[in-house]
C-alpha cells in the first residue's frame, strides 16, 4: 500500500470523530492554561510589575498606577495570573494544535511536527517579547506626550493589564505567520510564485491588521506592520526551501519515471 492510499484511508473518519477529537485537545489546552495560571498566581505582584515597568519607565518619578474599584485590585491580579498562565502552556496548546492537524498530512510531512512546534513556541514568546521591548516604550512615550499642566495620566490596573494583554497575544500571534505559510507552501496550498506576485496586497493588509490589533495612532501601526513585512519575507524563503514542487514538474518527473508497458509500440 502506498502512502497516498494510507493518506486517504486516514482521511476516512467520521466527522463525529473530527469534533471529538477536537474537543479532547481543547479541553488538554485549557487544563494546561489552567495548570499554568495556578503556578504563576504565586508570583501575581511580581508578574504585574514586570508588566508595568515599560509605562513606569517613561511616567513622571512620582507617576503612579491606581485602581478605581475595591475588587479592580484582586481581579487584575487573577488576570495577570492567567496570560501568564497562556505564555507558559504555548507549547502544550500548539502542541495539541499541530496534533489535530496531523492527521491530513502524509508521513514524511509528520516528521517536521517536531520543528515546527518548537518553532511556532519560539516565534509566539518573541513576537510577544518584541511588543513588551520595542513597541511598548515608544508607544506608551507617546500617549503620555498627550500630558499637560491641567491633563494628568493616571493609567488604572484594569485598562492597562487590558492594553497590554491584547498586544502581547497580537504581537505573538501575527509573528506566527512565516511557520503557517512555510506549512502551507510544504501542503501545496501556496507557492513561491504566489506570495512573490502578491506582495503588495500583503503590505496593504499587513497596515490592517496593524490598525485593527494596535491602538489607534500611527506609531502603534507601524511597528506592528514593518516586521509583518520582514516576517513575509522570511515566509518567501520558507517557502522556497520547503514548498512543493509546480504541478507541472511534478507531473514531467512522473511521466519520465512511467516504466513503457512490454510489447508497447513507442511513437516518434
Amino acid at each position: 500500500m502506498t502512502e497516498a492510499d494510507d493518506h486517504q484511508e486516514e482521511q476516512k473518519v467520521p466527522f463525529t470523530a473530527h469534533l471529538e477529537e477536537l474537543r479532547n485537545r481543547l479541553v488538554r489546552s485549557f487544563i494546561a492554561i489552567v495548570i499554568g495560571a495556578s503556578v504563576a498566581y504565586a508570583f501575581k505582584e511580581k508578574l504585574f510589575d514586570i508588566l508595568t515597568r515599560p509605562l513606569l519607565a517613561v511616567m513622571p518619578a512620582d507617576g503612579k498606577i491606581i485602581f478605581t474599584g475595591l475588587p479592580e485590585a484582586f481581579f487584575t491580579y487573577l488576570k495577570v495570573s492567567l496570560l501568564a498562565g497562556v505564555f507558559l502552556a504555548a507549547p502544550v496548546v500548539l502542541f495539541e494544535f499541530w496534533m489535530f492537524v496531523v492527521p491530513g498530512l502524509y508521513k514524511k510531512e509528520r516528521r517536521l511536527l517536531a520543528p515546527v512546534i518548537f518553532l511556532s513556541t519560539l516565534f509566539f514568546v518573541g513576537g510577544s517579547l518584541f511588543g513588551y521591548f520595542f513597541v511598548f516604550p515608544v508607544g506608551f512615550k507617546f500617549f503620555l506626550g498627550f500630558s499637560s499642566d491641567t491633563l494628568q495620566a493616571l493609567p488604572s490596573m484594569k485598562e492597562y493589564l487590558g492594553f497590554v494583554s491584547k498586544l502581547l497575544i497580537a504581537f505573538g500571534v501575527v509573528f506566527e505567520m512565516p511557520i503557517i505559510i512555510t506549512c502551507m507552501a510544504a501542503l501545496g496550498l501556496v507557492s513561491t510564485a504566489f506570495l512573490r506576485k502578491n506582495r503588495k496586497y500583503a503590505v496593504v493588509i499587513f497596515f490592517i491588521v496593524g490598525a485593527i490589533l494596535t491602538p489607534p495612532d500611527v506609531v502603534t501601526q507601524i511597528l506592528m506592520a514593518l516586521p509583518l513585512i520582514v516576517l513575509y519575507e522570511f515566509s518567501i524563503i520558507g517557502a522556497m526551501i520547503f514548498g512543493r514542487k509546480p504541478m507541472e514538474e511534478t507531473e514531467e518527473d512522473d511521466d519520465e519515471t512511467d516504466p513503457v508497458p512490454e510489447g508497447a509500440i513507442v511513437k516518434k
